[in-house]
């Protein structure tokens, strides 16, 4: 059945002016749900401008009158064998327009990339019961947990000992640092849910686009002269909770069970404290085939959120 928007509404493309409505529409809608924006003006900014993301095909406003109702997107990387896609908005009917042109816009991306289907992702809060039971109707189905872990910081934090023969590297400020980061990336993340491999090329300039990350916020651990830890940081929650982000933490499989986990987050807590943040912010899947959570259980993180991946199979 094909949702049918009222006569009234008009639909169109957006662009990097449409970013303060898309940043209004979004908090408003998150703050219905959990009681905060979770969203900020250069989260509207980055994603309108992201490296690969065409506006004109993969994304849609919704509008009653001059008003914003919808925003929905699709996005795809390296393979383009999952597409990151969202629809916000307060009203069903507009719920499932934006649904159904994610999908057949899935389809286009599959069919361009030599695939016969692709699946199509998304993040729904855990308190969000009525999205959840809407998007499960229409074949989404939870794929993982991600839990927002927090530390708040309210004093000097102790820099943590480095660990014996362990080398420290703060920041990847030319290509040979960056293409160690990205190859200990890949072999560290490849088969964990969601996890896309992205040509360096893709990753440097997705990067490079953000406007809260910058070269400086990767940090990789040497063993025996090998890079065999990263973590890699943002700035994405300073603005609306002055905690810092890490976006990504792993250890190559050789190197697990020394220390070098624990070692990145106490580091890391340290150096936030110090720089006046309020706490230290991350995400973790809880089906990581690594014990990730109770990692940041033992080092003093709790849980802030859970949001649930639901994924659907669309085919060409």
């Amino acid at each position: 059945m094909t949702a049918v928007l009222p006569d009234t509404f008009t639909v169109r493309p957006p662009s990097e002016a449409d970013a303060q409505a898309v940043f209004d529409l979004v908090a408003e809608y998150n703050n219905s749900v959990v009681g905060f924006a979770d969203y900020t003006l250069d989260d509207a900014v980055d994603e309108l401008t992201e490296p690969g993301f065409d506006p004109v095909t993969d994304g849609w406003l919704v509008f009653d009158g001059d008003h914003l109702v919808g925003y929905g997107s699709v996005f795809g990387k390296g393979e383009f064998n999952v597409l990151d896609m969202d629809a916000v908005t307060s009203d069903p009917v507009v719920e499932a327009y934006l649904l159904e042109q994610i999908a057949r816009r899935g389809r286009e991306l599959a069919a361009a990339h030599g695939h016969t289907s692709v699946q199509l992702d998304t993040g729904v809060y855990r308190l969000d019961t009525g999205r959840r039971e809407r998007l499960e109707a229409l074949g989404y189905l939870r794929g993982t947990t991600f839990h927002r872990m927090r530390i708040d910081h309210t004093g000097p934090v102790p820099t943590p000992e480095v660990p014996a023969g362990v080398v420290v590297r703060r920041g990847t400020p030319d290509e040979e640092s960056q293409r160690i980061a990205h190859r200990l990336l890949i072999d560290a993340f490849t088969g964990q849910y969601g996890f896309e491999v992205r040509s360096f090329e893709e990753w440097r300039a997705s990067h490079e686009a953000q406007s809260t990350f910058d070269w400086s916020g990767m940090t990789l651990l040497e063993l025996d002269g090998k890079a065999v830890a990263m973590r890699e940081c943002t700035d994405a929650f300073i603005e609306d909770e002055n905690c810092n982000y890490i976006g990504r933490l792993g250890v190559l499989e050789e190197a697990r069970g020394k220390g070098l986990a624990k070692f990145l987050l106490r580091d890391q807590f340290a150096l936030d404290a110090a720089a006046g943040r309020t706490g230290t912010l991350l995400h973790v899947d809880t089906n990581n085939p690594t014990p990730a959570l109770g990692l940041y259980l033992s080092v003093g993180m709790t849980e802030s959120l859970v949001i649930d991946s639901v994924r659907c199979t669309v085919t060409v």
